[in-house]
């Protein structure tokens, strides 16, 4: 019941406001569901985010709004990344892992204060004409972002999104869309890393999805009804993320202190 109403919380959360909620995950699975061990909470968190990620990416392909050759270029050579990234985060000790996630929340949710702004090319498009200018940039940005998903075990969306936009100048509406191909991508690719090693509690990530799922539903229909306080709403969620964040680094000092 706790990984239902946990996943329930970040669904919620990610229909309210979009991008950004899943990186609730590991610290409710840790504080709240009770899993005790570092990796396993990010293995679980990569599933659920990889589920998650697909269901929204569903959404916005209905809606034609994915631009597929950048965002699967993009999410090519991040794949490469996160699995470097998790197999660094597999190497490294839980305690440690647990302090930087914390501030990777604080750095997310001070991210997430900004003002997104998309770029003025809503007809780009990877082709052979275009492919020698923007495929380095989509290849960097893949892999660095894909890493840093990877070693934490998060979706990573914040950093993809503004990697599309700045490496392709597409509208932020496109970006957001074809950012949850890298999403749901990198997901996958840590979680199925981490599973090589038994560190995926599947049991609890099936619950955790489930309970997203109809979280997500109704975070969709209040983001309908409250969308003139959509801006409101996302700064709160942001304070508490940061919030957050501060109080694991705040524990993780004092226990490495002691």
């Amino acid at each position: 019941m706790l990984s239902i109403g946990s996943g329930g919380l970040v669904g919620f959360a990610l229909g309210l406001i979009g991008g950004g909620g899943s990186i609730l995950a590991v610290p409710l699975l840790l504080y709240v569901v009770g899993v005790r061990n570092m990796h396993v909470a990010i293995a679980t968190s990569a599933a659920a985010v990889t589920a998650s990620a697909l269901f929204n990416l569903a959404f916005h392909a209905r809606n034609g709004t994915v631009k597929w050759r950048c965002a699967g270029t993009f999410a090519t050579f991040g794949v490469i990344g996160a699995a470097i990234g998790s197999t660094l985060g597999k190497m490294t000790s839980g305690d440690l892992l647990l302090g930087l996630f914390g501030l990777v929340m604080v750095v997310v949710g001070l991210a997430m204060l900004r003002d997104h702004k998309g770029g003025s090319d809503p007809d780009v498009k990877l082709t052979s004409q275009t492919a020698l200018r923007l495929t380095p940039r989509l290849a960097l940005g893949g892999v660095l972002v894909g890493a840093l998903a990877g070693f934490f075990g998060i979706g990573g969306g914040f950093l993809v999104v503004p990697g599309l936009v700045a490496a392709t100048a597409m509208p932020i509406l496109n970006a957001i869309g074809s950012s949850l191909v890298s999403v749901s991508a990198l997901g996958a690719t840590t979680a199925a890393n981490y599973a090589l090693d038994g560190l995926v509690d599947w049991h609890i990530a099936a619950s955790f999805i489930f309970g997203g799922a109809i979280g997500g539903f109704m975070g969709s229909l209040a983001s309908r009804r409250l969308g003139d306080h959509k801006r409101t709403l996302t700064r709160l969620f942001s304070y508490t993320i940061i919030a957050v964040g501060i109080f694991i680094v705040g524990q993780w000092l004092f226990f490495t202190a002691t």
